[in-house]
């Protein structure tokens, strides 16, 4: 057996249909229809980007999650969410609003343990969920606080709406590695 032919083998049936989204369209949370004005453009653009980071890693378990894509790449959908924790972090915590806080996935040695890091254990998936929702939680705070989108962050280098902008970059590029992570996975191809 060549080794294509051992991994179409391996590989889930490829599937797509309007019957088989993530989400039916009506119940689908992101929506970007009624969005006017700089502020709520760029705020809901990247509501609706952490909005699909958690539709694409849903109904999955810690194994499915943890699953790194294809050989040599150390990118799992896990290792996506604590690496997407660590960049809302760093741009709200750390760069905007100044704050003296530890990376969160930091090991000594390893440079990606945001990525490597990501195990199939339920407990690091429950902990890597939580640090992500109340880093997202921080930003969307920050930002609803914030009176001007061309606020400085306090060493002048970066200003809010560049880090919005930036986010929403980060979470795009992201998102289409989840597209292709979660189609190895199951086959379920995103919306």
């Amino acid at each position: 057996m060549t080794e294509s032919t051992q991994v179409a083998q391996e590989l889930p049936e490829r599937s797509f249909g309007w019957w088989d989204m993530w989400v039916s369209p009506e119940d689908d949370p992101r929506d970007d229809s009624t969005l006017v004005g700089e502020r709520a453009v760029l705020t809901g653009y990247l509501r609706n980007y952490r909005l699909t980071l958690e539709l694409k890693c849903s109904g999955l378990d810690a194994q499915q999650l943890a699953r790194r894509s294809v050989p040599p790449s150390n990118l799992s959908l896990l290792g996506l969410v604590r690496h997407l924790t660590e960049v809302e972090r760093y741009w709200f915590r750390k760069a905007m609003a100044g704050e003296d806080v530890p990376e969160l996935y930091v090991r000594e040695g390893e440079d990606d343990w945001d990525i490597d890091g990501a195990v199939a254990d339920p407990a690091v998936v429950e902990e890597a969920w939580q640090n992500w929702r109340a880093e997202v939680k921080y930003g969307e705070e920050f930002v609803a606080a914030a009176t001007d989108l061309g606020m400085n962050s306090p060493d002048g280098e970066n200003n809010l709406r560049d880090v919005l902008v930036h986010l929403i970059e980060e979470y795009c590029r992201h998102m289409g590695h989840a597209d292709l992570i979660r189609e190895r996975i199951d086959g379920r191809v995103g919306q």
